[in-house]
């Protein structure tokens, strides 16, 4: 039977993670015969099934005007508790009108039900579900106790009352094993955990005429050894872990590459990291503006390639974060078959490490040890290739998308009574 599923959030847009999965998700989905329909604040989908309603992305003035006064402090004045209520009902009705439009079965909520980034529209959500009954799968990629930013809070009811809220008609889906356990300890909900994936079933295309011009057009020449830190700049990834181990080294030849921005967390932890390579003698090179979303030129004409591309190029993925709600950058890794250090963080030691992986693991420091190991990578080309080899049907095994098939179909089915997947 196929299912008509309304996807809502506050952004399906761009390169962060609740947009990437999501778009798996429905590419699941869509495989088979099920329709998607998006709502959210911000959207590149296509304009024939999305709702925009720009209240319900986090970035509105109107929603920011409310965080500004809800966290931060531990009480609100009256017309922030109006403001979000008004705005909570105003959203509440375009979702029963996206439900309406689209004749919808189902509804996917990406994230809006466990990270309180547009309170007003939790609330919408809740009030909607607790009114109707809809069937609702709610993912949950990050919540907000897991986040000091929200940890001083003036909504700590309606916190409690949506993010998420405890309401039978809802499945809730998680991504790791420690959400999973908070989860049912913090609000006695249970949740299925369905781990982040990629297309392991469908290897990736080999690097054309195209990609093979990064390199060059970033300053790296065929020869040079190219680590690629495939992360934001953001304190969590640990990025001096990466310029510490090429400085270790010691190989003029070794050359560490950042493919994203700083993002909106300022430009000081990338200052600290520039001039730490520089009095380490690293050659850093930060190419968020040649790595985009997709192919295509710069304003002053320049090449600007994807993700992909700069995988396909690189030698080694450093990967040294503090913290990770899950770890895409990780599969990327096995997928594109590069060998990879990482830093154990807790959701690699629950849930990625077990499953035999092999990678090059520090604990939160660098060792003479872990310097060796790479230095071993670098030397022994048969030795990387096993071990590259050997993670990609690690990934094919646990985290493909024939993985999330399984899932889906369970969770579909439970709605529907039907094996829909």
């Amino acid at each position: 039977m196929a299912v008509r599923i309304g996807f809502i959030g506050t952004r399906f847009a761009g390169t962060d993670g609740v947009s990437l999965e999501s778009a798996k998700w429905a590419k699941v989905l869509w495989d088979h015969r099920h329709t998607s329909y998006w709502y959210s604040g911000l959207s590149d989908r296509d304009e024939d099934t999305s709702m925009v309603v720009p209240h319900a992305y986090f970035g509105h003035p109107d929603i920011e005007w409310i965080n500004r006064r809800a966290f931060g402090t531990r009480t609100r004045t009256p017309d922030v508790t109006q403001r979000i209520y008004a705005l909570a009902d105003y959203l509440k009705g375009t979702i029963y009108e996206f439900t309406r439009r689209h004749d919808l079965d189902l509804l996917i909520v990406q994230n809006a039900l466990c990270i309180p980034m547009n309170i007003p529209l939790g609330v919408a959500i809740t009030h909607f579900i607790a009114e109707t009954g809809f069937p609702t799968i709610a993912h949950h990629h990050d919540f907000y106790w897991e986040r000091d930013r929200f940890s001083v809070s003036a909504v700590t009811d309606l916190m409690w009352m949506s993010f998420p809220p405890a309401l039978t008609q809802i499945q809730n889906v998680t991504i790791n094993s420690f959400a999973q356990e908070d989860l049912a300890h913090r609000r006695g909900v249970s949740s299925i955990l369905v781990p982040n994936v990629l297309d392991f079933d469908t290897p990736p295309d080999e690097a054309d005429d195209y990609a093979r011009c990064f390199r060059k057009d970033i300053g790296i020449a065929e020869d040079d050894i190219m680590f690629l830190q495939p992360t934001r700049v953001v304190p969590r990834k640990g990025i001096e872990h990466a310029i510490s181990l090429v400085s270790a080294l010691r190989n003029d030849k070794c050359k560490l590459v950042i493919s994203h921005a700083s993002g909106d967390e300022g430009n000081e932890y990338l200052t600290a990291l520039q001039e730490m390579a520089e009095s380490a003698g690293v050659d850093l090179r930060l190419c968020d503006e040649q790595v985009g979303d997709k192919r295509g030129l710069t304003a002053d004409g320049g090449k600007i390639y994807t993700l992909a591309d700069a995988y396909s190029q690189a030698d080694f993925i450093t990967y040294p974060s503090i913290y990770e709600g899950f770890g895409n950058a990780l599969l990327e890794a096995f997928y594109y078959r590069k060998p990879v250090l990482v830093n154990r963080y807790s959701i690699f030691v629950a849930d990625i490490e077990p499953k035999g992986a092999k990678v090059i693991a520090m604990d939160g420091y660098l060792t003479k040890d872990v310097v060796s190991k790479v230095q071993k990578i670098i030397d022994d080309p048969a030795y990387r290739q096993e071990m590259v080899d050997f993670n990609y049907e690690i990934g094919k095994a646990f985290f493909s998308y024939s993985v999330l098939r399984r899932k889906l179909r369970a969770l579909v089915t439970n709605f529907t009574g039907t094996d829909g997947l």
